[in-house]
């Protein structure tokens, strides 16, 4: 287990969102501090406000993904390309993990009611045990660390990421 996959898991088991868990999780590297980092990803958690579309933990992953390796403005047409290429991969190595990148989907396939309530069920033992969310954390911050390493880490320094051009 990779130590942001822990860092990741350790957050939503206390409390954060998905997409925060992630996104959280990587701060030493995309350079964003906690609290900035889980109010910028609060409204990705629940699929976009429990909405149940695009999971939040993948949310999550690939906003690192773009403080890492993403492209400003301007720019070439290839730099777009080429980070659309990293997110398309993600999305690969994360649907053959969570059979989808949409949370209604994943929850379905667990078993459980997406349901699209604005309020959110109470975080208990028996929550944990019985959705995916924990596994899909963990798999996001994975994946994202398995990339992260096959490719030589950010293009960019997260301080150059901040500056204003």
């Amino acid at each position: 287990m990779t130590k942001h996959e822990e860092l990741a898991a350790e957050y939503f088991l206390s409390g954060a969102g998905c997409a925060q868990a992630v996104f959280c999780a990587f701060c030493d590297l995309h350079g964003v501090d906690r609290r900035p980092s889980a109010l910028i990803t609060s409204s990705l958690c629940g699929g976009v406000g429990r909405l149940r579309e695009v999971c939040g933990a993948f949310s999550g992953a690939v906003m690192v993904l773009g403080m890492l390796y993403g492209f400003d403005f301007p720019h070439e047409a290839s730099e777009k390309s080429e980070h659309y290429k990293r997110v398309q991969s993600l999305a690969e190595a994360y649907r053959a993990e969570m059979s989808s990148v949409v949370c209604r989907e994943i929850l379905e396939n667990a078993g459980k009611r997406a349901d699209t309530s604005p309020t959110p069920e109470e975080r208990t033992a028996d929550y944990y045990a019985k959705r995916p969310c924990v596994r899909a954390v963990r798999a996001a911050a994975r994946i994202l660390d398995e990339y992260i390493e096959k490719n030589g880490g950010a293009l960019l320094s997260a301080e150059q990421k901040c500056e204003n051009r």
